[in-house]
């Protein structure tokens, strides 16, 4: 077996459907909008796509294995809960997070007014300072379901590191 790898990266992408009325939920925190995200959970594409990004940096099942979209147990489910058990499975391997970065793309709504405090939140979440969260909003630009306002998604990138690693 070979030794482990002082530095792992995963990467995380979701999407869902986006229905009439709000709020939006994304990142933990409700987003005032005239939309919301369709999905079993509470349909948090940005914390979807954190979990897959933690889980595949320590080659761990995905979300959708971990937590099925059948399983009753899961409906409505904080997707919080999807974040603290990824985090569990990086500590676990031995490994600590250094950093994501990750991209919200929606038409609406308009998600630059909400970056800093969403920023916030993550790191709270993660256990990690404000400057190790980048996060990014971008618009479709009228192309595709993303573009004509009917989708949101999320895409992310994490780097973790051996314990031994950390400063």
């Amino acid at each position: 077996m070979s030794p482990r790898p002082p530095f792992r990266v995963g990467l995380g992408y979701d999407s869902h459907r986006l229905g009439n009325g709000g709020p939006l939920r994304i990142g933990g925190m409700d987003i005032p909008a005239e939309v919301h995200a369709i999905g079993h959970s509470d349909a948090d594409v940005l914390l979807h796509a954190i979990t897959d990004a933690l889980l595949g940096s320590v080659a761990a099942p995905d979300i959708g294995r971990l937590f099925p979209d059948n399983g009753t147990e899961n409906r409505g489910r904080n997707s919080a809960d999807f974040v603290a058990e990824a985090m569990h499975r990086v500590r676990s391997a031995g490994y600590e997070l250094v950093n994501i970065d990750a991209v919200i793309l929606a038409e609406r709504p308009k998600m630059a007014p909400h970056i800093d405090d969403l920023r916030q939140t993550i790191g709270r979440m993660l256990d990690l300072p404000t400057d190790g969260v980048g996060l990014k909003a971008k618009t479709g630009e009228t192309v595709g379901v993303i573009g004509q306002g009917a989708a949101i998604a999320a895409r992310c990138v994490v780097m973790i590191q051996t314990r031994t690693s950390v400063g």
